[in-house]
């Protein structure tokens, strides 16, 4: 497995500050919300739980397994975002702008007009197919014609199918009332209300998705160089990107389906990533999956913050943050080359 390894001093500190700013997040989780919950009832849920205590259960049944889902999320979507990049060697590309969300969005809808499902178990099934079967389409689409499947031509596919799938998404929806008002609290993206039901239903997708994006980081250097490059160093391309692809469909579709559609992580993360490491997609990788949740984590919580005793949800938060950090990153720095 891909292995973060840093032997530069300043880059190995920022290493170590990203890890003990994801424990902070996860920290943070579990204490705050409409409630408050001081740290030392935090660590006496965590070791010696007291069902009676209902900061116990606050902690035990809502904020755990809201926390682990946002690390799973999170990581999920910081990989994807950072692989579809390299595979694109399109910086500005993620799994919402190459249909995987509108994908998932699109059968989620049908499952809940068509097959009445009204659970989040429900909507990981749905949701991850919607995903595969988009990313599917954008392929074959983009891969039509001389040159494959070229960045130019995969953005350009992916953007007119997003396009079209909002497009049949929104018909539905304004036919279906009932469906519309159980499809909205899915799709600005949440992680309130994930039990640990739900995120042992998402688990193994992600698990398999994570172990399998970690170990693309050789994959994605050669790719990086271009298609000639790569293949004179024996790579088949097109199995390369492949691979790529079906993981970037298990971890954005899972995500996805787990969470709804969360906008910004899988853009803006690997940029991050890469002014910490450097242009190696082997520690690109690993950086991003630390990154994202920490980010994620953090929308979440001020989503609890700002609208006491209610909230806002993390995928609102993380696109108004998301925006403007972005133009930041363009601004005081050029893309880095991928």
């Amino acid at each position: 497995m891909t292995q973060l390894r840093v032997r530069n001093p300043a880059t190995a500190g920022k290493v170590l500050g990203i890890g003990a700013l994801l424990v902070a997040a996860c920290v943070l989780s579990l204490a705050v919300g409409t409630k408050d919950i001081s740290l030392s009832t935090v660590v006496d849920a965590l070791t010696s739980f007291d069902p009676e205590n209902t900061d116990h259960l606050i902690v035990a049944e809502r904020r755990i397994p809201r926390t682990l889902a946002g690390l799973l999320v999170g990581a999920a979507l910081g990989l994807a975002g950072a692989l579809i990049q390299g595979v694109t060697r399109n910086p500005l590309a993620d799994p919402g702008i190459f249909g995987v969300n509108a994908g998932a969005a699109l059968f989620v809808v049908i499952g809940i007009a068509v097959f009445g499902v009204t659970s989040l178990t429900g909507y990981v099934w749905f949701g991850f197919a919607g995903a595969a079967a988009a990313s599917a389409v954008v392929y074959a689409i983009g891969s039509l014609g001389r040159g494959g499947a070229s960045p130019l031509k995969l953005a350009l596919t992916g953007a007119a199918l997003t396009a079209a799938l909002s497009s049949l998404q929104s018909a539905v929806l304004l036919t279906d009332p009932a469906t519309h008002d159980r499809f909205r609290f899915w799709q600005v993206g949440t992680l309130a209300g994930r039990d640990m039901t739900i995120v042992w239903q998402a688990l193994p997708f992600l698990a398999v998705g994570i172990v399998g994006a970690l170990l693309l980081g050789k994959v994605l250097n050669g790719l990086s160089l271009g298609d000639d490059v790569a293949r004179s160093f024996g790579r088949n391309t097109t199995t390369d990107r492949v691979l790529c692809g079906v993981a970037v469909v298990v971890l954005a579709g899972a995500a996805t389906a787990l969470a709804g559609p969360i906008t910004f992580l899988g853009l803006a993360v690997p940029h991050v990533a890469r002014m910490v490491a450097g242009p190696d997609y082997r520690r690109i990788l690993p950086l991003s999956m630390l990154i994202a949740p920490i980010l994620l984590l953090l929308a979440d919580v001020l989503g609890r913050i700002v609208a006491r005793p209610g909230e806002v949800q993390a995928g609102v938060v993380t696109a108004l943050l998301g925006a403007p950090v972005l133009v930041l990153l363009v601004r005081r720095r050029k893309l880095a080359r991928l």
